[in-house]
């Protein structure tokens, strides 16, 4: 039996609706890989519709790991991400298969690639007292805050970056150093399991093409129900907005729309909410393609022409060719 020469992952990342899931799977089909969601909304049990969960088919064609793997009412961040995903590629290799990174949540693919900034933990006490003074306030007045003590990071965020301008105050107040200083400090040595070439980027040529199928694919997921699952997830009672869960593109626009028109969501309103849930994912894919373009070892393959997933199964061979 001839073995495999393996290496010790390939990745696939791209923008959303750029086709990440149906090339995962035509390689699957040929090659002996599981894959590891990098995907930050994939890891959310009962949030189905909203984020293009794979099948249950498709997961049992193939191994899928990182996926339905905390509640929404629950946090998961880069670190375990990286945690996790370190343990998947060496179990995963020494059943002999690859692991196949798939996702475009690029924070979790750079902090894999280039480790994690050694930062202050988490602080509930000084969160919570963030959260309160910004429901007082609200955001935009917490962001001039943060132009005050750190605005290397203000700069970068927008006004209304709740998540994010609350852990940079949070940051500094706990360390008494701005956010962008601990960014800027040397890390420690790191290996980077996705050797030079091994990670595919598939990108439009055309951009017009992506924003086409992100309009079509947000459409589908409302007609496949996607109003009522965040009706159903809105009724545990447990979770809110300012949830990371629930901040996930097209789960807030819903869940926006809902506190507005609630049983009254249809028509117009809802013609409304399918608007802002594709334009809010065109920004998504925006700010994924520039994440992208700065990793220079990628390999990119243009996501829109008719021979795209010819040349990822070309790529894929490159690495995973017989001996």
């Amino acid at each position: 039996m001839n073995a495999l020469r393996l290496p010790a992952c390939l990745a696939i990342a791209g923008p959303t609706a750029s086709g990440k899931t149906a090339a995962a799977l035509a390689i699957a089909a040929r090659w002996p890989v599981e894959v590891i969601s990098v995907d930050s909304a994939l890891v959310y049990r009962g949030m189905d519709i909203g984020t293009a969960k794979p099948s249950a088919a498709e997961r049992a064609a193939v191994p899928h790991h990182l996926i339905d793997v905390v509640d929404p009412v629950d946090s998961y961040s880069a670190a375990q991400f990286v945690a996790d995903a370190q343990t998947l590629i060496v179990d995963i290799r020494a059943r002999g298969r690859t692991p196949l990174l798939v996702g475009g949540t690029m924070l979790y693919l750079k902090a894999l690639m280039e480790g994690l900034d050694e930062m202050p933990p988490a602080n509930a006490t000084v969160r919570q007292r963030l959260e309160a003074e910004a429901l007082a306030v609200g955001w935009p007045a917490m962001h001039q805050r943060l132009q005050a003590v750190d605005a290397v990071t203000a700069q970068r965020l927008a006004p209304n970056d709740a998540q994010r301008i609350q852990r940079a105050l949070e940051v500094f107040e706990v360390s008494g150093k701005p956010l962008s200083a601990w960014h800027a400090a040397p890390r420690a040595s790191h290996h980077n399991p996705i050797a030079h070439g091994a990670l595919l980027s598939l990108e439009p040529s055309d951009r017009a093409w992506l924003h086409q199928r992100i309009a079509l694919r947000f459409g589908q997921m409302l007609d496949a129900g996607l109003v009522d699952e965040v009706r159903r997830l809105r009724a545990r009672g447990d979770l809110h907005a300012d949830l990371p869960s629930m901040r996930c593109v097209g789960y807030r626009q819903v869940w926006e729309a809902l506190d507005t028109h609630g049983d009254a969501l249809h028509g117009k309103p809802l013609a409304e909410c399918r608007e802002r849930g594709v334009f809010a994912t065109r920004q998504l894919a925006k700010r994924q393609l520039t994440w992208l373009r700065s990793m220079p070892t990628r390999t990119v393959v243009a996501c829109d022409p008719p021979n795209a997933l010819a040349q990822t199964l070309r790529w894929a061979e490159q690495h995973l060719e017989l001996t």
